[in-house]
């Protein structure tokens, strides 16, 4: 059966922080907000969490995984990134999307996409997410949380717990957060490439629609 926390999206608890930082060393999957959407989350080392979160999500082997990131220094651990890369991700974070980009040896192989070796990385603008990676002092492996069938990602906290309680550890429940899921840009290419168009602006990219 899940815990639930009812958590402040601006001023966090610091005891809830480390208790759901507790469940995710435990090897608990966690429901948490992010300034796009709720998402799954599970510690990066976990394979059995990830499995579990692949099983909620229905997806498969290629499926980008997202490592949640506190700051650009720990994107340059699992992602190979360079001047141009940089600057870019300097502009548009912390902010609402993920960035596809070769990953480095730091990152298990069973978190890249099989073929391509990439990972998808984000920094997300939102205090609860900041207050949970600081207590957990790496990144945390992420998912959105869009159930099968399912049109849009879930919203409500109440629904979410009713939906997940045997599925997963923990919901944070932090209010609305939107279903707008994150921009998802690839800049494994000279160009950086549109994946997906979400919340973050593409205007920084220098990406025009068809």
């Amino acid at each position: 059966m899940a815990q639930f926390f009812s958590i402040h999206s601006t001023t966090p608890h610091q005891r809830l922080i480390k208790q759901a930082v507790s469940i995710v060393h435990d090897g608990g999957v966690i429901v948490y907000p992010t300034d796009s959407c709720y998402a799954l989350g599970c510690h990066l080392g976990d394979k059995d969490a990830m499995s579990r979160i692949r099983t909620i999500r229905q997806v498969d082997d290629r499926h980008h995984f997202t490592l949640i990131c506190r700051n650009l220094a720990e994107i340059a651990t699992y992602a190979k990134v360079d001047n141009s890369q940089y600057r870019l991700l300097k502009a548009t974070t912390p902010g609402s999307y993920t960035f596809i980009l070769q990953a480095t040896r730091e990152v298990p192989r069973r978190m890249q996409h099989p073929k391509r070796n990439t990972i998808g990385l984000r920094i997300p603008d939102h205090p609860v997410v900041f207050a949970l990676l600081e207590e957990l002092g790496e990144p945390l492996l992420s998912s959105t949380l869009i159930l099968p069938g399912d049109e849009w990602p879930l919203n409500d906290a109440e629904e979410i717990r009713e939906r997940l309680e045997h599925q997963v550890e923990l919901v944070m429940d932090a209010g609305s957060c939107g279903i707008e899921m994150t921009t998802v840009i690839d800049l494994t290419t000279d160009i950086p490439q549109l994946i997906r168009q979400g919340k973050g602006s593409i205007e920084p990219f220098g990406i025009h629609h068809e």
